[in-house]
């Protein structure tokens, strides 16, 4: 199988989906809604929402039943980046590849398009043609996994652990800690609202946390060495900024190669929970492999 072929023919089914959740720039407000759709429709892997689809995909339900989860998952990750890069937070004037938000329409409005991004997409999660076409209790499932998830016990959680560790000696535990909450939460959240939309056993719903689980920790470690080894072009932003900003990582505790048989490690225990969905879940091993020794 092809991996780079699947993530990009489910990137462009995504991004026909993005753009026709997200509004059109005109009125008032045009300015923060072509701030919106610049960082939402800038490209990616899309990986946390082709998650989403693909155990939907595998708990036996058509993909289009979850893609306004899946589009909510990438407008919460695309608001997450824009505040990421403001000064400050990371201080990057570079995302995949071309000026950060707050670069092109000026910090205020960056800020503010990343909050109606944030709005959006719980807009779009249970917008009418969704809630017709699923359970509403399996709806309101999904729609708490991903407030947590994106929220002070999840993504928001890990990022503030992350900016006051700064300058700071950070213990590994600290450290893993903040990358499931920082990194971890969404992408679980990414896998088990796939299975939840598609109305799955719970025995189902947590093998895919669990899965997640790794590979989002696998996925941050190969991000830390990537930082450090990375090819500025190819991963389209900026190389060295853990570095800048004097944070801990696991290239500072366990060293590049150390690191790297750790991701190893958690992707291989990561795919030894997917043998649950038999085989309709190769893809999804091989996406794993393919994360955790990718070079951008």
């Amino acid at each position: 199988m092809d991996v780079e072929k699947r993530i990009n023919e489910y990137s462009l089914i995504i991004n026909q989906a993005m753009e026709e959740y997200l509004p059109q720039p005109f009125g008032l407000q045009k300015n923060v809604i072509e701030a919106m759709r610049y960082s939402a429709l800038a490209g990616g892997k899309r990986i946390r929402p082709l998650i989403t689809l693909e155990f939907c995909r595998i708990s036996g339900a058509d993909i289009a039943v979850a893609m306004p989860f899946a589009c909510a998952i990438e407008m919460v990750h695309t608001y997450s980046l824009i505040h990421d890069d403001l000064p400050c937070m990371d201080n990057d004037d570079i995302r995949r590849g071309r000026p950060s938000c707050h670069k092109m329409f000026g910090e205020a409005t960056a800020l503010l398009a990343g909050d109606a991004l944030l709005s959006l997409a719980f807009e779009t999660a249970l917008c009418d043609n969704n809630m017709n076409g699923i359970k509403a209790e399996n709806a309101l499932h999904g729609a708490r996994l991903l407030a947590t998830a994106s929220g002070a016990h999840g993504m928001v959680g890990g990022q503030i652990i992350d900016l006051e560790s700064e300058g700071q000696k950070v213990s590994l535990e600290t450290l893993e800690f903040m990358h499931n909450k920082k990194t971890g939460a969404m992408i679980t959240a990414s896998a088990q609202i796939g299975c939840i939309i598609a109305g799955a056993p719970k025995e189902l719903i947590i093998a895919a946390g669990m899965f997640a689980e790794r590979i989002g920790l696998a996925f941050q470690i190969v991000d830390d060495i990537l930082d450090v080894t990375g090819d500025k072009e190819k991963l389209g932003k900026p190389l060295g900024s853990d570095k800048k900003n004097d944070k801990t990582t696991y290239i500072t505790h366990l060293g590049i190669e150390k690191s790297k048989s750790l991701a190893k490690a958690l992707t291989n225990e990561a795919i030894s929970y997917l043998d649950m969905f038999g085989s309709e879940a190769k893809f999804l091993k091989e996406l794993a492999s393919y994360l955790a020794f990718r070079d951008r």
